[in-house]
C-alpha cells in the first residue's frame, strides 16, 4: 500500500504526462502555423489573392477626381497591379483644355475649345486625390477597355464645361464597362463618390458586359 504521503508527487507526476499530448498538440499547430506563413511569403502574402486569380495577373481600371484651384477634375488611371494591390505602369486618360494656360479653361465655359487626353497638372499626385473608384479586372477585359479608351482619346476633340466635360468623358467609358454613372454636371467628387455607390457590389458587370458584346 503506497505512503499517503507520496500522494502528491504521484499526482504531479501523472498531471505532466498527461500534458504530453496536449503539448504535442499544441506544437503541431504551430509547426502548421508556420508553415503557411512561410507559404504566403512566398506567394506574396494575404495581399497577393488580391492582385491575382488562380494565378492570372490583374490589372485595375481607377476612376478619380482631384482638387484644383477651380471645382476639380476627373479622370482615369489604369494599369497593372503588383503583389502589394498597388498600381504599377500607370496611365492616364481623360479630358481637359488643352495648354496650361487658364483662359481655354474659362473660355470653354461658354464655347468649345481645343482639348487633350493625356494627363493634366496633378493627376499624378496622390495628395491631391479627392476621391477614387477601382474597377479590377483580368488581361483580356483590361486590353479591351483600353483600346476602347485609346480609341476615345483618338477621337475627342474639344471641351467644354457643360455639354463635354471631364466627367462626361469618364462616364462613357465607365458605361462602356457595364456601370452607371451619375450626372456629368455634379461636381468632381460627388461624381466618382456616386459612380462608386451606385455599382457598389456589381463590379463584375464589367466582365459580364464585355463578354456580351464579343
Amino acid at each position: 500500500m503506497a505512503d499517503i504521503r507520496d500522494l502528491p508527487g504521484r499526482v504531479r507526476t501523472t498531471r505532466t504526462w498527461s500534458r504530453l499530448p496536449l503539448l504535442a498538440l499544441t506544437a503541431g499547430l504551430l509547426a502548421i502555423g508556420l508553415a503557411g506563413q512561410r507559404a504566403d511569403a512566398a506567394r506574396g502574402g494575404p495581399e497577393a489573392a488580391q492582385t491575382s486569380i488562380r494565378g492570372k495577373q490583374l490589372y485595375a481600371i481607377e476612376f478619380r477626381s482631384r482638387y484644383a484651384l477651380s471645382y476639380g477634375h476627373t479622370f482615369i488611371m489604369y494599369g497593372r497591379l503588383n503583389a502589394k494591390g498597388q498600381l504599377v505602369d500607370r496611365v492616364v486618360a481623360g479630358l481637359h483644355p488643352a495648354g496650361d494656360s487658364p483662359q481655354p479653361w474659362m473660355i470653354g465655359h461658354i464655347v468649345p475649345v481645343k482639348s487633350e487626353t493625356g494627363p493634366s497638372d496633378g493627376d499624378l499626385e496622390d495628395k491631391y486625390v479627392s476621391a477614387r473608384y477601382r474597377v479590377t479586372v483580368e488581361e483580356p477585359e483590361f486590353r479591351r477597355i483600353v483600346a476602347y479608351i485609346k480609341n476615345k482619346q483618338a477621337n475627342s476633340g474639344t471641351w467644354h464645361a457643360i455639354f463635354n466635360n471631364c466627367s462626361g468623358w469618364v462616364a462613357d467609358v465607365g458605361r462602356y464597362m457595364g456601370l452607371s454613372a451619375p450626372n456629368s454636371l455634379v461636381m468632381p467628387e460627388e461624381f466618382i463618390n456616386g459612380m462608386k455607390k451606385m455599382n457598389e457590389g456589381n463590379d463584375r458587370r464589367t466582365a459580364q458586359s464585355l463578354a456580351a458584346a464579343q
